[in-house]
């Protein structure tokens, strides 16, 4: 089956690896390259990096013109395959291949349609998050699924669940194709009272909180990533806290923080906040134990940034 797939971060990256050991995958569509780290160096999208290791050939676009449809169309693809690519799809990429066009959904649908449906889930505290494979369609994330896996989100950070969904979703979409490729999928549509949309996370909601309760401080640094970290005040100085938990220990007053034989606890409302690893401001991410070296003398408060 010649497929083309379409995608850009890392998480994209599985799908790729999983079609190209499963079927033909004539093209590759990413967006340009960019500055995506602190080198200030264009560099090339993961997806684009991996499809030049497999020899793979690379059309990179901001958007789909109707000469990029136009080259996509001359390769004559049975089916289209999309994971986190970043562009609203033109009908003649919805119509390209004679199989349809199908997205990989980092959630259980129709729970958390949207551009964050993996924080989203952390953030509410589900039990689960998943990974659906399903119709692209006009309207956002709407389209029937055919395929489904999930994991338990326990403590897992949201970098490693995200990881570990994009490895999910590979096998679940190469699965899903061959049904699809055979006339045997099934398809499930969404029932639309339950939908829920997973908004981009901002930066302002990962702020911790001391009027907050400790779980929900706990789940921001959960979800936190680089793009909206999870960051507080101690003693006056900016820190992103990068694991955490809720601590079923002495309980503090709100604002207030106990360092005791190399553990940290922040006050909540309703109890506190366990940190394990910081990164202060200007410094390498560190233990607490070792951070809170540097947290001398009485009365010390935390707030938030």
């Amino acid at each position: 089956m010649r497929v083309v797939f379409m995608g850009t971060p890392e998480f994209a990256v599985p799908s790729l690896r999983a079609l190209d050991e499963a079927f033909d995958v004539v093209a590759v569509v990413t967006r340009p390259d960019a500055i995506r780290s602190r080198g200030k160096k264009l560099e090339p999208s993961p997806v684009k990096a991996e499809a030049l290791a497999r020899g793979l050939r690379v059309i990179e676009a901001n958007r789909i013109t109707p000469e990029v449809s136009d080259e996509l169309r001359a390769l004559a693809p049975d089916i289209t395959c999309v994971a986190a690519y970043g562009c609203i799809l033109p009908d003649s990429i919805l119509e390209l291949a004679p199989l349809g066009c199908f997205n990989v959904h980092a959630s259980l649908l129709p729970r958390w349609r949207g551009a964050a449906p993996i924080q989203r889930a952390v953030l509410a505290g589900d039990e689960r998050a998943g990974v659906s494979i399903m119709r692209v369609v006009h309207e956002l994330d709407a389209g029937a699924y055919c395929a489904q896996v999930s994991t338990e989100v326990a403590d897992k950070p949201c970098a490693d669940l995200m990881d570990e969904l994009a490895e999910l979703g590979g096998g679940a979409l190469v699965e899903a194709l061959r049904h699809i490729e055979d006339g045997a999928a099934s398809w499930t549509e969404q029932d639309e009272s339950l939908v829920t949309y997973a908004h981009k996370v901002e930066k302002a909601e990962m702020r911790l909180d001391p009027s907050d309760a400790a779980l929900a401080n706990a789940r921001r640094v959960q979800a936190s990533m680089d793009a909206a970290p999870a960051r507080c005040k101690v003693a006056g100085k900016g820190v992103r806290v990068t694991r955490a938990r809720r601590s079923g220990g002495a309980s503090l007053a709100a604002g207030e923080v106990s360092v005791s034989h190399g553990r940290v606890l922040l006050g909540c409302a309703d109890g506190s906040l366990e940190v394990l690893e910081v990164k202060p401001d200007g410094k390498r991410e560190m233990p607490a134990s070792a951070w809170a070296a540097g947290l001398r003398g009485d009365g010390i408060r935390w707030e938030r940034v």
